[in-house]
């Protein structure tokens, strides 16, 4: 587990960075398995780290200490569902496969009876809206802000063929802590789920509003009821490895952005501005 901030960093002056994460496909993995790569149904530590480190141009080898100290946040806006993708593997040689395990001299030992399709399984998530928070030093989370809208490297939703939507980031960084910008974050959803939420509102009995929608979350806390073995301690081949963070469940009342008319078009708030690949998709 991270070690706890240091006085003088508990001092320093805090900022919060908000991002959208968005896109047909995403897969926020833990732990994988030979044949099998699942997906978390929300985004891991590891993965909004490793994000934060492609926009900073941080090669795999770099220290990643200070963005594993940013204290977390993740909201559910739209939770998507599981897409299992289904694979098979074969050497392009026509050579079965090899087998886990190696000889005396380290080499991988052929399979017996030779095979020459290994079947796996890839996970995703589809259709899936979060809003993931991230606060820490004001200069430290201000850089990384310019760098997500400026990255050294290619951004991706956990896999690197996950790509996302525009804008990632939802304008500039914040003051104050996690849960109150998470709580007073517009609701990032896609335009089919609005449109559903704003019939709903229209024709359901009262106290029910259309300007609110409770939304789950998560925070990373040293007193939360939950652990997640997901943060990482380098992205190094050869040093790689996980250790826990404890978590806190939660729900937030956060505003929707909907008139109360069904009458007008909802749009997704962040439909605005710039060019966005994936917008004919309804994003």
């Amino acid at each position: 587990m991270p070690a706890d901030p240091t006085p003088a960093a508990q001092h320093e002056e805090q900022a919060v960075l908000v991002l959208r994460l968005a896109g047909p496909l995403q897969s926020w993995g833990d732990h994988s398995a030979f044949n099998r790569r699942d997906s978390r149904p929300q985004p891991t530590k590891s993965g909004i780290v490793g994000l934060l480190a492609a926009a900073a141009g941080r090669p795999r080898e770099a220290d990643i200490s200070d963005l594993v100290g940013l204290r977390l946040g993740v909201r559910v806006d739209q939770p998507g569902t599981l897409l299992r993708d289904y694979h098979t593997v074969s050497d392009y040689r026509g050579r079965p496969l090899p087998q886990a395990g190696v000889n005396a001299k380290g080499a991988q030992k052929p399979t017996s009876p030779a095979k020459d399709t290994h079947v796996t399984h890839r996970y995703y998530l589809q259709d899936a809206v979060f809003v993931a928070a991230v606060q820490g030093p004001a200069a430290l989370v201000t850089t990384l802000g310019d760098a997500i809208r400026h990255p050294a490297f290619p951004l991706a939703l956990g896999r690197r063929s996950c790509v996302p939507t525009q804008p990632i980031t939802l304008g500039a960084v914040r003051d104050g802590t996690l849960e109150d910008v998470l709580a007073e974050e517009p609701w990032q959803a896609g335009k089919a789920a609005r449109n559903a939420y704003r019939r709903r509102a229209d024709r359901g009995p009262e106290p029910f509003s259309p300007h609110r929608i409770d939304l789950a979350a998560t925070f990373d806390d040293p007193s939360g009821e939950d652990t997640l073995q997901d943060v990482p301690h380098s992205f190094s081949p050869r040093e790689r490895g996980f250790s826990t963070r404890r978590i806190r469940h939660a729900w937030l009342k956060v505003p929707t952005g909907l008139a109360s008319s069904a009458a007008h078009t909802a749009q997704p708030a962040a439909a605005a501005g710039g060019h966005d690949p994936f917008a004919l998709l309804g994003w």
